[in-house]
């Protein structure tokens, strides 16, 4: 299990070589990039600013990796989410899974996107012609946590 904020780009191969190095358990690896947009609905993106909590974050993010390995067989899990300033078509996010099976392997990786883009302490500020303005959470995003809330 892995989690990391941070300001430097990441290399997908390389962190995926990384969970497969001396591995062969591995059935399923299961990834989702996520980017910058050049545009919002207020018009076009010239940048995202992405803010957070040290320390604060990350334990968030850990946490809901260990939900992810009590509810899915997972031989590992890592979420990579980049703060500051970023460009249209920067890389933002990376989550990636790795299961005996892909059906684990996939229902985690969602679950993980659904918090994160619902619950994890992260603010983003969208710069445009426009001005600057934060970035309210969706309903669409809350829906898709919803499903995975336990009864």
């Amino acid at each position: 299990m892995s989690v990391r904020v941070q300001t430097q780009d990441f290399d997908l191969s390389a962190e995926l070589a990384t969970m497969r190095a001396g591995r062969s358990d591995i059935g399923a690896l299961v990834t989702f990039t996520g980017l910058v947009r050049d545009m919002a609905k207020s018009g076009p993106v010239t940048e995202m600013e992405l803010e957070h909590y040290p320390g604060m974050t990350e334990r968030a993010l850990e946490q809901i990796v260990s939900e992810a390995h009590e509810r899915w067989p997972l031989q590992d899990a890592l979420i990579i989410h980049r703060h500051g300033p970023l460009a249209p078509g920067d890389q933002i996010v990376l989550v990636a899974t790795a299961s005996p099976h892909r059906h684990a392997a996939f229902e985690a990786a969602e679950f993980l996107m659904d918090y994160l883009k619902s619950r994890a302490p992260f603010w983003k500020k969208e710069h445009g012609a426009t001005g600057a303005q934060w970035v309210d959470a969706r309903e669409s995003d809350e829906q898709a946590l919803s499903r995975w809330t336990k009864s």
